[in-house]
């Protein structure tokens, strides 16, 4: 089957609205968020249910031609971009976009893959629950493209990833067979747990249609506290000791430099910052409650902030007076990656180390990178708790930004996943492979588990159509799976 009559039984199959060839409209969605990688593709699909899904990737199975499933195309590793040769059929999500049940006593939730992630917030806090991850780009992420990079987030510390959250999975396979498993059981024991295979697989082992989402109870109060620290061991010191003093209540600790706080106070207009002295690195800290202990809460956040005065662990801190400076406060934090981009070219690394390694890792990395490249600054924040950091070393000025990371930042790059290798680390801790990290996690990879990866991808996809280019590293020339 050529291409011609692919197209036309594609456009039979999914009508004018499911297909287009019109190249403004694919232009947007050709081209990663971070701008690092633009593709091109035969034509943007975007089926309506799942059966039509089913029936688009029987069509692509007999003719031949690679499928590349986008959600809402805020990915950071260009996980969800087609490759430039322009055979591809580049496969929208986002029209399968139903909620499809709430269930209040079960507290769970069943959607489609399309649905955008503040969208399903607002659905199940109409009735008094809500899904425990967020992140910054909550207004385009949609929850299969979720699933499938297994997102975190800004909750991780007392709700965990994706992978934690999802009860239950439908998807599409590569022979368009579907793979249905959206029914939760707490206690289900007839072999291998399959609906993880897609969590975290990127689009290459089957296209995720729909999900079942654990819910918890919506919050009745929040507690945010903007705190100043001596240094990153002082945040870790103070972790400790917010989670010791205040349990389950703590739902959020995000650390930043001084640095990253300047570049979103002069990327935001009319923002200020919540403390009157600058400080080394601040700790952003939120505790939630429930009906039942939300009297008490604030009560106890005051206490728990003395304590860490009294203990010497912060130099100064501020309690968010209302709901808009709760807001205000994390709108700072989640502006750090858009006032980073308008500075300039920059190389972002999504690292995990052990937790309680983190802050000498960032300590001795830093300024190791520092001197052997002069001119970059290196700098860290994020998710301390769970030990991830976004660890991000920015280009001198005035340097030619594509030259820069074809150039230089690789370079950089390599030296980073080296360094966070030899501390155990991983080079990829919430935002996926995609194509950016394939190459290096083929170099630093375990290679029993890179061939493992491999044979699956061969079992569950044999003909290499489902995302082709990202996640799974190819197997070395002369080499079996």
């Amino acid at each position: 089957m050529n291409e011609t009559v692919f197209l036309e039984r594609a456009g039979q199959l999914l009508g004018s609205r499911g297909l287009t060839r019109d190249p403004e409209r694919l232009e947007a969605w050709l081209t990663d968020w971070r701008g690092r990688f633009t593709g091109s593709a035969l034509a943007m699909a975007s089926p309506a249910s799942t059966s039509e899904v089913a029936e688009l990737v029987r069509l692509c199975a007999a003719a031949g031609v690679p499928l590349v499933p986008q959600g809402g195309n805020s990915g950071m590793a260009g996980g969800a971009t087609p490759d430039p040769g322009g055979h591809s059929l580049l496969l929208s999500l986002r029209r399968l976009d139903r909620i499809d049940s709430i269930d209040r006593d079960g507290r769970k939730v069943t959607c489609g893959a399309g649905v955008i992630l503040q969208t399903l917030h607002e659905s199940v806090a109409e009735l008094g629950l809500r899904f425990p991850l967020t992140l910054g780009g909550k207004g385009s992420a949609t929850i299969g493209g979720m699933i499938s990079t297994n997102a975190g987030g800004t909750q991780v510390l007392r709700h965990g990833v994706m992978r934690a959250l999802v009860l239950g999975l439908e998807a599409v396979l590569a022979d368009g067979t579907v793979f249905s498993a959206l029914t939760p059981l707490k206690k289900d024991n007839r072999g291998f747990d399959l609906k993880q295979l897609f969590i975290g697989s990127e689009g290459t082992l089957g296209i995720v249609t729909a999900a079942t989402l654990k819910l918890v109870p919506g919050i009745a109060d929040r507690v945010v506290i903007w705190a100043g620290v001596p240094s990153l061991e002082a945040a870790r010191a103070l972790l400790l000791y917010c989670d010791a003093a205040a349990g389950d209540a703590l739902e959020g600790f995000e650390v930043l430099p001084q640095s990253c706080l300047d570049a979103v106070l002069a990327h935001i207009p009319g923002s200020r910052a919540p403390l009157a002295e600058p400080h080394a690195w601040h700790a952003l800290i939120e505790v939630v409650a429930d009906r039942s202990h939300a009297d008490t809460l604030r009560d106890r956040a005051e206490a728990m902030l003395a304590g860490a005065f009294e203990a010497g662990l912060v130099e100064d801190a501020t309690i968010a007076a209302n709901e808009t400076q709760a807001e205000g406060f994390w709108l700072l934090r989640d502006s750090i990656a858009p006032a980073e981009r308008a500075q300039g070219p920059a190389v972002q690394h999504d690292i995990s180390v052990p937790v309680e390694q983190m802050p000498a890792f960032v300590g001795a990395a830093s300024p190791e990178i520092e001197a052997a490249w002069p001119g970059t600054r290196a700098v860290a924040f994020g998710h301390l708790g769970d030990g991830n950091v976004h660890f991000h070393v920015i280009a001198p000025p005035g340097v030619a930004p594509d030259s820069w990371h074809e150039g230089d930042g690789k370079e950089i790059s390599r030296m980073v996943y080296d360094l966070v290798v030899a501390w155990g680390g991983s080079i990829s801790a919430e935002h996926g492979i995609g194509q950016l990290k394939r190459d290096e996690l083929a170099r630093l990879g375990d290679p029993v588990a890179l061939s493992l990866m491999r044979r699956v991808k061969q079992a569950l996809d044999p003909e290499n159509l489902l995302n082709p280019g990202k996640l799974v590293p190819l197997a070395p020339a002369g080499a079996s799976a």
